[in-house]
């Protein structure tokens, strides 16, 4: 099991590098074209030069978490669902709708009540009158 490991870590590798190719946008490629990168990361990936040239010299560099100015820093950062203020104006929206909409079956259930009612009583005053 263990002479197969080198195998897979190359596989693991070279899939890595392949789909991490394909899902870069093209903008952010560097050097060469992402089409150029992505032959080069499959012929070259059974001796991983490939995979390493696209991780060292093709693959867009992450900037550091520190850098940016504070407004890049708030607008890139995750907010809580609940602390979200459009999250919980979509939550209000939502309620609203579903309130409107039991209000307007509750008022089209009592109409129809009411006509079943009406046409009750009209049967039996015809019937009282027979």
């Amino acid at each position: 099991m263990l002479r197969y490991l080198p195998f897979l870590l190359v596989l693991a590798l070279w899939i890595y590098a392949f789909i991490d190719c394909l899902n870069t946008p093209e903008k952010e490629v560097r050097h060469l074209p992402k089409v150029v990168w992505v032959i080069i990361v499959l012929l070259f990936g059974e001796v991983l030069l490939g995979p390493v040239a696209w991780l060292v010299a093709g693959r867009p560099r992450k900037r550091a978490g520190g850098g940016g100015s504070p407004f890049e820093r708030r607008r890139t950062q995750w907010v809580a669902p609940d602390d979200n203020p459009d999250f919980l104006k979509s939550l209000k929206d939502e309620k609203a709708e579903k309130d409107a909409r039991a209000a307007k079956d509750a008022d089209e259930a009592q109409a129809a009540k009411d006509a079943d009612a009406e046409e009750l009583r009209r049967r039996e005053r015809e019937d009282d009158d027979r």
